[in-house]
C-alpha cells in the first residue's frame, strides 16, 4: 500500500528540523527522513488503520508498572510467569502493562541499555512480549538521552569506526560546567580511550550511561527508527526516559532547552503520520510548571506527561495529617486540552522525587518528610547543585512503608496506605499503579544491603509461589492490599465519572480532608478521603451535590446510603477513611 506523506505534514517536519539544525544540514537530511517514515508506514499499514482519538482514554484504563521479572518461577521465562500472574490476576482490574526496560543492560537496573531492539534473554524473547500483548495494552521505556558503555554503538565510538565517532558528545575538562542541571552526584564528564586516543564524553547519569549526540542527524534517524520498531513491536504508550536532559549546549542548563521540546514536537509529527494511535508520556521529574511545558501547545508534543507532585505531596499530607497543600496545589492546576493526560502515580521503581515540591513546601517541610521517611527505614538521595552543595533529590523507600504505621492493627494499616491510593485513583488523569503497591510490598532492605543501590529498596524480585501462598493467606496485608486495591479499580472502571477528561472540581471542606468531585450530573462522584489519624466530621451543604432534601447519596465503597436533610449531609470520616459519594437513581 503505498503511502505519502502530506503537503502540511512535510512542512511541519522540516521546520522544526531547521530549528534544531540549520537549513543546510536539513536540506541534506530531510530526503532521508521522509524515504524512512514512508518506507515505515508502507510496511506497517496495520498501524494507520485508526486515526487517533483524543478520547480513546476511558475510565477502564489503568496502567501497572514492572518490571520484566519482579515475578519469578523456578525454571521458566519471568515474562511468561508475569504473564501469568496478570492473566490470572489483574486481566478485570487493570488496561495496560508498563513494562520497565526489558532489553539487555549493563546497570541501573535496566536503564543503560546495551541493544534497543532485542530483549534480555533472562527475561525472555519478542514472542513473550507478543503473548502479553494479547491481554494487555502495553508501555514501553526508549532510554534514548543515553546508552550504555557495553553497547556496540559505543564500542565503535571507542574505536572511532565511521559515524560512530560522532555518536556521543565530547567535551572539554577545562571548560566551565557548573550551569548544567545535575540530577545525580557523580562526575559530568567520563574520560575514555580511543583509538584517537583520550577523551571525555558527557555522561549526566553514570559513567556506565554515555549520553547521545542528537546534533549528529545519524543519531536521530537511528532514534526515530527504534521509537517506530517499539510502536510495531506493540507499545501503544512510549515513556521517554530522562528526556529533560536530551539537548547539551555548555552555558546553559542542559535541561529543557527549545530544541529537546522540538526533537520531542518531531517524534509526535512522525507518529501522527506513522503509527498515530501511538501515545507520547515524557518522564521529567521536575517541579510542576517545568514538567507541563512538554505538553507544548496541547497537540503537538506529549500526550501524556507524569503528575510528578502527586507523590511527594500526598505523602506529606498523610505525614502530616494535613492536606491544605495537596487542596490547594490540587485546585490550581491547569485545563488541559482534550488530548493530554495526566500519568498520576504515587510509586515508582524510582524513589520518590523531591524537586516537584519546590515552591510548594518550604525546606523545613521538605526535611521533615525526609525525617518522618528516614526513621521508617526510608534512604534519601542527593544531587549536586551549581555550587557545588548537595540537596536532597529523592527519597528511596517503599511507598507502603513510607505511608503506614508498622505499630498499627493490621487493618489500620491496609486502610492508612489504601487511602492514599484512593487519592490518585480519583484524581482526573490516567493512574500509573506500581506493583509493589498493588501487592503491598514493604522496604527490600536486603536488596540495598547486596547492591549498595538506594533504589533497590523498592524493587525486591517476588518468588511466585511465595507470592501466591501470601495473596491467600486470609488477613494478611498483601492480601488485604491486593483485594481493596482490586476492587477501587472495578468501581473506577464502573463509573465513567473517573474518565482521565471527565470535569474535575476540587473541594476545600476540611484541612484534614482531601476531595475532589468528578463528573457531571447523574454520573458525578465525591471523593472524600481523611489524610489523619482523627476522625472528621463534616456537614456538606446540598449544593454541593446539586440535590434536594430527601435525596439519597450511596458510598459506593461501603454501599452505604446516606440521606440530604435539612439543606445538608451530616457524614463522618473515621481515620484514613475513604468515601466515594455518587447520588441514587
Amino acid at each position: 500500500m503505498s503511502f505519502e506523506i502530506p503537503k502540511s505534514s512535510r512542512e511541519k517536519l522540516k521546520k522544526k528540523l531547521n530549528f534544531i539544525y540549520d537549513k543546510k544540514t536539513t536540506a541534506e537530511f530531510y530526503p532521508r527522513l521522509e524515504e524512512f517514515i514512508i518506507d515505515f508506514a508502507e510496511k506497517h499499514p496495520d498501524l494507520r488503520k485508526q486515526e487517533q482519538d483524543a478520547a480513546r482514554l476511558t475510565e477502564k484504563d489503568s496502567v501497572v508498572i514492572c518490571y520484566g521479572d519482579h515475578i519469578q518461577s523456578e525454571g521458566e521465562a519471568p515474562l511468561q510467569t508475569l504473564n501469568e500472574f496478570f492473566k490470572n490476576y489483574l486481566k478485570e482490574s487493570i488496561s495496560t502493562i508498563h513494562l520497565l526496560p526489558f532489553f539487555p543492560y549493563s546497570s541501573d537496573d535496566g536503564f543503560a541499555v546495551i541493544d534497543y531492539k532485542k530483549v534480555n534473554p533472562e527475561l525472555g524473547d519478542w514472542s513473550d512480549i507478543e503473548a502479553l500483548k494479547q491481554n494487555f495494552s502495553l508501555m514501553f521505556d526508549a532510554v534514548i538521552n543515553h546508552i550504555s558503555a557495553e553497547s556496540e554503538w559505543f564500542k565503535k565510538f571507542k574505536e572511532q569506526e565511521g559515524k560512530y565517532a560522532n555518536y556521543f558528545i565530547e567535551a572539554d575538562p577545562e571548560k566551565d560546567y557548573s550551569e548544567v542541571t545535575r540530577p545525580r552526584a557523580k562526575p559530568l564528564l567520563t574520560e575514555v580511550e580511543t583509538a584517537a586516543g583520550e577523551k571525555y564524553v558527557w555522561t549526566t547519569f553514570s559513567p556506565d550511561q554515555i549520553d547521545l549526540n542528537f546534533k549528529e542527524t545519524e543519531v536521530l534517524l537511528e532514534i526515530i527508527d527504534v521509537l517506530l520498531f517499539y510502536a510495531a513491536q506493540g507499545a501503544e504508550i512510549i515513556r521517554l526516559d530522562a528526556i529533560a536532559y536530551l539537548w547539551k549546549e555548555i552555558g546553559t542548563s542542559c535541561i529543557h532547552l527549545p530544541e529537546t521540546h522540538k526533537v520531542i514536537q518531531l517524534f509526535k509529527e512522525i507518529f501522527k503520520l506513522a503509527a498515530p494511535t501511538t501515545l507520547i508520556l515524557t518522564e521529567t521529574n521536575v517541579p510542576h510548571e517545568e514538567n507541563i511545558s512538554y505538553f507544548g501547545r496541547g497537540v503537538d508534543e506529549a500526550d501524556m506527561v507524569y503528575n510528578f507532585t502527586l507523590p511527594p505531596l500526598v505523602l506529606y499530607s498523610f505525614l502530616d495529617g494535613d492536606a491544605s497543600k495537596l487542596t490547594e496545589w490540587a485546585a490550581s492546576l491547569e485545563e488541559l486540552e482534550a488530548a493530554n493526560y495526566y500519568f498520576n502515580f504515587l510509586a515508582s521503581h524510582d524513589g520518590v522525587g523531591l524537586r516537584p515540591v519546590e515552591g510548594i513546601l518550604n525546606e523545613n517541610q521538605i526535611e521533615d518528610v525526609v525525617k518522618k521517611v528516614k526513621a521508617k527505614g526510608g534512604l534519601v538521595s542527593y544531587k549536586t547543585n551549581s555550587d557545588g552543595s548537595k540537596s536532597p533529590y529523592e527519597i528511596n523507600v517503599s511507598y507502603v512503608d513510607a505511608v503506614r504505621d508498622q505499630d498499627k492493627k493490621i487493618e489500620s494499616q491496609v486502610k492508612q496506605f489504601m487511602a492514599s491510593q484512593a487519592i490518585m485513583l480519583a484524581l482526573q488523569g490516567v493512574p500509573g499503579i506500581y506493583l509493589h503497591s498493588l501487592l503491598g510490598s514493604g522496604n527490600y532492605e536486603q536488596g540495598v544491603k547486596e547492591t549498595g543501590a538506594k533504589r533497590r529498596i523498592n524493587r525486591e524480585k517476588l518468588d511466585r509461589d511465595r507470592l501466591l501462598s501470601e495473596l491467600n493467606e486470609q488477613g494478611s496485608f498483601r492480601k488485604q492490599v491486593f483485594d481493596s486495591y482490586r476492587e477501587l479499580l472495578k468501581l473506577r472502571q464502573e463509573n465513567k465519572a473517573f474518565a482521565p477528561d471527565s470535569p474535575q472540581k476540587i473541594l476545600d471542606l476540611n484541612q484534614k480532608v482531601f476531595a475532589v468531585q468528578r463528573g457531571e450530573a447523574e454520573q458525578r462522584i465525591t471523593a472524600l478521603t481523611n489524610v489523619s489519624a482523627e476522625t472528621v466530621e463534616l456537614e456538606l451543604k446540598a449544593d454541593l451535590f446539586k440535590a434536594e432534601n430527601g435525596s439519597l447519596l450511596r458510598d459506593i465503597i461501603t454501599e452505604e446510603d446516606y440521606k440530604i436533610e435539612n439543606d445538608s449531609l451530616k457524614l463522618k470520616l473515621t481515620p484514613y477513611q475513604n468515601r466515594w459519594l455518587k447520588a441514587r437513581g
